[in-house]
């Protein structure tokens, strides 16, 4: 049991166990907060306006919930929108859209009960249907939401991605407005926390039906977060105001949100220091050390569940057939001198795709890991003795100072040791996106930020069918595995089976690891309420800025 004072109400939340969720019924509950019950200093002053400016790094691609999904989009969808539960300032599930969740003592039916004051920006009341007719969306084909298979746990949502089932066949139904049923086809201790991602959120299905694809721009999109989206400057920034209707805008500490979009991170560090914005998303590698001399007080680095990693299109030469050349483009690439010369912030080399930190699991470290660089040299020689000469490759990233520098450095390390010619390519993060959708790349830069704390949630993005397996990895013993895993109630049993396919993918090689993030901010002073977190989630809800530095 933890406790979370926040406005003089408490929040009370009954972490769940794997095993518990199998040996008896729990319940998930919290006190609700009662509207108004903020009394600090900052909310009694009631500022006329204060504007909080967030570095937001690229363009978002959408904010469409279930078209969204690079973290800038996310970010943003987080403050306009609200889901079942949140992520708490520790980085673990809390509630939100719902005060309570009873769950069953098979672990495989959950009732959430939402909040009665729970509103939309118009100020209809937040209902189940509303999510249920979300969830339907997402899981839907003719959606195309590459984050679909993050509903797999939820009955029959796997035959509805697939086709074979039609999209009111998902397991959720509702007793009343205001209570949502949620059937699992198998126990999945990580559930809440999945229910935090924006995919999952609800959708105001009367601006939906109106407005069609076009329910999510400024002036139109109904949502039911914190803040109110308003206005949208491509190429420049976005602007959130707060929601009055929101059940808990007591607590709200700022009225409007600004998202600063930066094409490169040494831009975002000059607004920063001009004062244009309160906080960056990242700063650049090459003034990690100027930054920690001068602007150490602001700076904020924490460990982060993601991974930063190059794709390689199985689908197309010389990739697709070339299991040899796969592992010996990866053997050659020395991530200790990456990390230490080019990211510099505190980054930990990766030889897996699923970070070490991540809780109950240990990651297959590949045996060449700990080969000095003249044996991975030799045995990368080796496995391309009987491929031929080497390939000419072509390798895209988004455009950016830390990307463009890992670029070169990969691509000196391939021709050094293997005589590998690689052109590099920048591009805008969206046209990326787009080429690596089309399947018009071989070698893509890319990133995965876990959505929760599991294992599951990294190695489920290469199951066969999954929306963002971008390198179009399948191999059926992997995806029996995680199969086997998702239903295995055996924690023990569950680790070494998902340990097991985590070896045969990285064996298999469609993707070369690189590098661990951390989280890398500039907060200002005048900022309260900042809390890292390996989630690398901050609302903007949970912000507060000092009025004398507002500038308004």
């Amino acid at each position: 049991m933890r406790r979370r004072a926040r406005g003089g109400s408490a929040w009370r939340f009954c972490a769940l166990l794997a095993l518990a969720l199998l040996a008896a019924a729990a319940i998930w509950r919290v006190a609700r907060h009662a509207q108004g019950t903020d009394t600090s200093d900052a909310a009694r002053a009631s500022p006329a306006k204060l504007i909080l400016r967030r570095g937001n790094g690229a363009e978002p691609e959408s904010l469409d919930i279930h078209r969204a999904r690079s973290e800038a989009a996310l970010t943003i969808l987080r403050d306009l929108y609200e889901g079942l539960t949140a992520i708490g300032a520790d980085g673990t599930p809390e509630p939100a859209a719902a005060d309570h969740c009873e769950i069953s003592s098979d672990g495989k039916t959950y009732r959430f009960h939402l909040r009665p004051t729970a509103r939309w920006s118009n100020g209809d009341a937040v209902v189940a249907e509303d999510f249920m007719a979300a969830w339907r969306r997402l899981v839907d084909p003719h959606t195309g939401a590459q984050y679909a298979g993050i509903l797999g746990p939820v009955r029959g949502a796997a035959e509805i991605t697939a086709g074979s089932a039609a999209p009111g066949t998902l397991g959720v139904h509702s007793d009343d407005p205001a209570t949502l049923v949620v059937e699992l086809a198998r126990p999945t201790p990580y559930f809440l926390s999945l229910l935090a991602h924006p995919a999952t959120f609800p959708i105001h299905r009367g601006s939906l039906a109106s407005h069609g694809r076009t329910f999510a721009k400024p002036g139109v999109m109904v949502s039911n977060g914190a803040f109110v989206l308003t206005r949208w400057d491509f190429g420049s920034h976005l602007v959130a105001v707060r929601n009055a209707r929101y059940w808990n805008d007591s607590a709200t500490r700022v009225t409007e949100v600004e998202y600063y979009s930066f094409a490169d991170a040494d831009t975002e560090l000059k607004a920063f220091r001009t004062g244009q914005v309160d906080i960056t998303s990242t700063i650049p590698a090459a003034q990690v050390p100027w930054i920690k001399a001068h602007l150490g007080g602001a700076l904020h680095v924490a460990p982060q569940l993601a991974v930063y990693y190059l794709g390689l299109n199985l689908r197309k030469p010389p990739f697709a057939k070339s299991r040899e050349l796969r592992q010996a483009l990866s053997l050659v690439i020395d991530r200790e001198r990456l990390v230490q010369s080019v990211t510099g912030a505190g980054e930990g080399p990766a030889y897996t795709f699923v970070p070490p930190q991540v809780h109950g699991y240990t990651p297959p470290l590949p045996e060449y890991a700990a080969w000095p660089m003249p044996q991975r040299i030799a045995r990368a020689k080796q496995l391309l003795a009987d491929t031929g000469p080497p390939p000419f490759i072509e390798l895209r990233y988004n455009s950016g100072e830390l990307h463009s520098r890992i670029a070169v450095a990969v691509a000196q390390m391939w021709k050094e040791s293997l005589g590998v010619d690689t052109q590099l390519r920048a591009e805008e993060f969206k046209v990326l996106l787009q080429d690596i959708d089309r399947g018009d790349v071989s070698v893509f830069r890319a990133s995965w930020l876990g959505d929760f704390d599991d294992a599951y949630g990294f190695l489920q993005v290469l199951q066969s069918g999954f929306g963002i397996n971008l390198p179009h990895y399948a191999n059926r013993e992997y995806d029996d595995l995680l199969e086997r895993a998702a239903n295995d109630g055996d924690l023990g049993g569950r680790r070494e089976l998902l340990q097991r396919a985590e070896a045969l993918m990285l064996a298999d090689q469609p993707l070369i690891p690189l590098y661990f993030y951390v989280s890398k901010h500039l907060v200002s002073a005048q900022v309260r309420g900042w809390q890292d977190n390996a989630m690398n989630v901050v609302y903007s809800k949970n912000l507060a800025k000092e009025a004398a530095a507002a500038g308004e």
